[in-house]
């Protein structure tokens, strides 16, 4: 859905649910951290790949996140809401829903995986 469409009962819908299941609440909440690549939120939330992927897809399809390919790596973030409604439901998840449990151990785990991604590369030998 691009700005210049009016907001449908169809898209709204589709927003609504996008923000209602409790794995894309999951995802959302750790994109608001930046991009991120499928292997990390897989492991941060301890989910089967099939299972992240499949929900990013929804969420892709109704324009709450943007991908990109990067070598191998598939990256997800946030896109740009397009409507009121789009924004509206980020800034309330954002402000409203940040201090549920999960969402917090989630982004605790996602700062420890990305810590331990950074330690294994200044381990590396240089060539």
């Amino acid at each position: 859905m691009t700005s210049a469409e009016p907001l449908t009962l169809e898209y709204s819908s589709q927003l609504w649910k996008a923000f209602s299941d409790p794995v894309r609440m999951r995802l959302i909440n750790l994109l608001f951290q930046g991009d991120i690549c499928v292997t990390d939120l897989q492991q941060t939330l301890g989910l089967p790949q099939s299972t992240v992927s499949r929900h990013l897809a929804y969420l892709r399809h109704t324009g709450v996140v943007q991908s990109a390919r990067k070598g191998v790596a598939m990256y997800y973030r946030l896109a740009e809401p397009v409507t009121h409604l789009h924004k509206t439901l980020l800034t309330s998840f954002h402000k409203n829903l940040a201090t549920i449990d999960t969402l917090q151990t989630d982004r605790h785990r996602l700062a420890e995986i990305a810590g331990e991604q950074a330690d294994a590369h200044k381990n590396q030998d240089p060539l």
